[in-house]
């Protein structure tokens, strides 16, 4: 049997620390889910969803990760209910910090309750731990080059976006 994993995310901008979680995740994994998924918290958005999701297929192709990588968005309804819907056992999530850790855990916990779904945390490259998706659009929005976090054509669409 296939070892389904999800990669859930905002992703409002993709990263390249975003990227080296999801090409590790398709190593360890047989099929890996990238999910753009609505956060309530998180406003406003820099991109649409559909946009969001356009930008991690194109910087899965530009930065090589492997196709048994699938990309799709989630507005509603409970994570571990796309997780059931796919077949997911594992949700993987990136951690930069035991800050994240601390977010992470309860949620980790409450899907292992509902749905049988465990949660792995994976760390950063050491040189992309202090980057998020905030400050890539703060820094961006400010004019701030942030070609070394991100992949090119986010990189592309964020001038484009902010018109610096």
């Amino acid at each position: 049997m296939a070892q389904i994993a999800v990669v859930p995310g905002s992703f409002d901008p993709v990263t390249l620390g975003h990227m080296d979680v999801i090409g590790r995740a398709a190593r360890i994994f047989d099929e890996v889910h990238v999910l753009v998924v609505h956060n309530p918290d998180k406003k406003p958005a820099m991109f649409e969803a559909v946009d969001r999701v356009r930008l991690i297929e194109e910087s899965l192709v530009e930065t090589g990760v492997s196709d048994n990588v699938r990309v799709g968005e989630w507005t509603s309804g409970l994570l571990v209910d796309y997780c059931r819907q796919v077949g997911a056992t594992v949700l993987v999530k990136g951690v930069r910090s035991g800050e994240d850790v601390a977010y992470e855990t309860p949620m980790a916990i409450m899907n292992r309750h509902l749905a049988d779904v465990e949660t792995v945390f994976l760390l950063p490259e050491a040189s992309r731990a202090h980057v998020s998706s905030s400050l890539i659009r703060q820094v961006a929005s400010l004019g701030g080059d942030v070609t070394p976090y991100v992949p090119a054509v986010v990189a592309a669409a964020l001038h484009e976006h902010t018109g610096r």
